[in-house]
């Protein structure tokens, strides 16, 4: 069994040389970066995306590769449902095959407990058209007949969508370098130049580049990053397995979930699989740091996070890891290119047992391969999409919280207006940096 494709040996596929200056720089190569790029470039404005290790090599190209208006926050849904019309458009306009594919996501229920949480998410959909819908036992099990578990019921969002992450985001990035956008791997954004209480530029590894607008979306590095600067985000990331198998036979064309088992159909054949709702945080500083935030999460669902008190060298939130650095020195972003958690035995092993309980005609599963993946997240599961008051002429997307690349264009194409000062046709209230510090209350999103 092979382990994730991307590491810090992978060849490098976007190698531009360092600009003087540039209209716009984007700190990191994710799904919102390299669409944020994408539609920058389209007002012909000049876009230099600077991204430490390789395009996609993180959380955009680990996670399940769902696109899903299933399940989100009220205030998410309508950034999604336009993120679904430009998924359509840039697979077409990227002249490859993503593996995008419109065949549905499905959430089982075994309770009627959980049949009564998605009837909460029914109202959110009807209300913005969206053909969600609710399933009773013998639909249920009409609809996925191989399943060996009957299931009280279920949600279905048959307009939902699947697409392979891997392969989908460099794709955008390469359609992006053809659009007029600068992409440098390998190239860290070491600290920001502020001047005259302004940004002014960034210093990267590679020397200097002026620039009166800088995004900052580097997933899991953000809060560490912006927190050099006097930037506090309350962001964490936690680490969860995911496993690719073999081709298998079909038991459903899209995408489905229980408390125990997620899985997603891919375009070689094989499915996606992961533990439903398991996930693991190392306890570092900023966990202490951010703990009451975290709160209400922790006591919407107590059993759903597991703690180790130790994160590896060098990762975001560890122990060791610098908290500040001058432009002039390697930073932690150098030190560590990729972050690439290995894949849990235990989980991987839980992976293996959920799947063959469900479809016990499946007498193994062929994993070709696992990998590891940090969630950004934040204590409302809702992410942080803003102007930075504290640094003019920066702009923060960060702790998307497992949804970043369902929603990423549509995300991108509003960073892209918020940028340029332009009206970005989404209430953008929910996502302000602000609500973590003006004393509103915690409001969480969806756990579905």
């Amino acid at each position: 069994m092979t382990t994730f494709p991307f590491t810090e040996a992978s060849p490098v596929q976007f190698q531009a040389p360092l600009p003087k200056t540039s209209d716009v720089v984007i700190i990191g190569g994710g799904i919102i970066g390299v669409t944020t790029a994408l539609f920058l470039a389209r007002r012909n404005i000049s876009v230099t995306l600077l991204e430490k290790g390789r395009v996609a090599a993180e959380q955009s190209s680990r996670n399940w590769g769902w696109i899903r208006q299933q399940g989100r926050d009220a205030d998410e849904l309508p950034i999604v449902i336009e993120a679904q019309r430009l998924w359509r458009q840039l697979a077409q306009e990227c002249g490859e095959d993503i593996g995008l594919a419109q065949t549905g996501v499905t959430y089982l229920a075994r309770t009627d407990k959980e049949m009564a949480d998605f009837a909460k998410f029914l109202e959110i959909a009807e209300a913005h058209g969206v053909d969600t819908r609710l399933l009773g036992r013998s639909e249920t099990a009409k609809l996925i007949p191989a399943m060996a578990h009957a299931f009280t019921g279920a949600m279905t969002t048959p307009s939902d969508m699947r697409a392979e992450p891997w392969v989908a985001v460099p794709a955008l990035a390469r359609l992006a370098v053809r659009q007029g956008v600068t992409i440098i791997e390998s190239c860290a954004v070491r600290m920001l130049d502020v001047s005259a209480g302004r940004v002014s530029g960034v210093w990267t590894e590679q020397g200097f580049v002026a620039t009166s607008n800088v995004l900052v979306a580097s997933g899991a590095w953000t809060s560490l990053f912006l927190r050099a600067h006097g930037v506090s985000i309350p962001q964490l990331s936690v680490r969860t397995t995911v496993a690719a198998t073999a081709p298998l036979p079909e038991v459903y064309a899209g995408a489905a979930a229980d408390e125990d088992i997620a899985f997603r159909r891919r375009k070689d054949g094989g499915y996606t699989l992961a533990a439903g709702g398991s996930h693991m945080l190392y306890v570092g500083p900023d966990a202490f740091r951010h703990a009451l935030k975290y709160l209400p999460a922790l006591r919407a669902n107590p059993f759903g996070t597991r703690y180790l008190p130790v994160a590896p060298h060098a990762y975001p939130d560890g122990w060791t890891t610098p908290r500040k650095w001058d432009a002039d020195e390697q930073s932690p972003f150098e030190r560590m290119r990729i972050l690439n958690p290995a894949p849990e035995a235990k989980a991987l092993r839980a992976i293996d047992t959920g799947f063959r309980k469900l479809f016990p005609q499946f007498k193994s599963v062929p994993l070709k391969a696992s990998w590891g993946g940090m969630i950004d997240a934040m204590p409302d599961v809702v992410p942080v999409v803003d102007r930075v008051e504290a640094i003019p002429g920066v702009v923060v997307a960060t702790g998307m919280s497992g949804h970043g690349f369902g929603i990423g264009p549509g995300m991108g194409r509003i960073l892209s207006d918020l940028i340029q000062g332009n009206e970005t046709g989404h209430k953008l209230q929910r996502f302000r940096q602000s609500r973590f510090s003006d004393g509103s209350p915690i409001k969480l999103g969806p756990s579905l």
